[in-house]
């Protein structure tokens, strides 16, 4: 379905639905997955997994001696995340967990990379996080809420993570009209990465 091995998969290739926010855009998807430094054998976790974009891009990174574990507490979401890991053949990689975070993350083993969206729990599940992350493992998040962003920021400086960045992404993705192509701007998107000391 999808044969390169950078990140990228086109959003039109992941089944969705109107029930389930996402997928996470293509653009966005590359610059999380390279702030998570992925490498083969890695244990990722995906928090809010939503359609599952991203646990199929880190699962594609980390494959075949890695790890990705998807988490979603909506039912809806947990099967379009199978569906889409199904569809991109790594469900040998992949285990879809529905739960709540941070109780979902309770036996899950010590991760190289958290991938976070927002919560309306974000302080807790960082907290949490960080005692589930391996030294030197890295959070990503990102936020389309400032409000996410200022809380995912100030917690993860307080936690004292180290290497700490912040970029905020505008997209703009071409789209064909009969008078040629015509630019339309995405949701600005702020990526937090860092790394735990």
């Amino acid at each position: 379905m999808w044969n390169c091995k950078t990140p990228g998969i086109p959003d039109e290739m992941f089944l969705q639905s109107d029930d389930v926010p996402g997928p996470t855009k293509e653009e966005i998807r590359v610059l999380t997955i390279s702030k998570a430094r992925l490498r083969e054998g890695s244990v990722v976790v995906d928090v809010g997994c939503g359609t599952g974009s991203l646990t199929v891009e880190a699962a594609r990174q980390v494959a075949p001696k890695g790890k990705v574990f998807a988490i979603d507490d909506d039912a809806k979401a947990v099967e379009l995340t199978k569906a889409n890991v199904a569809r991109f053949a790594v469900q040998g990689t992949v285990q879809v967990i529905q739960g709540k975070a941070p109780d979902a993350l309770l036996s899950l083993p010590e991760a190289d990379a958290v991938l976070l969206g927002g919560s309306k729990s974000l302080r807790a599940v960082l907290q949490f996080v960080h005692q589930k992350m391996k030294k030197n493992g890295r959070i990503v998040v990102n936020a389309i809420l400032l409000e996410t962003g200022y809380t995912a920021l100030d917690e993860i400086q307080k936690l004292g993570f180290k290497e700490v960045d912040v970029v905020t992404v505008f997209v703009a993705k071409g789209k064909a009209v009969s008078s040629g192509t015509m630019m339309m701007a995405r949701n600005p998107i702020t990526i937090i990465s860092a790394t735990k000391v």
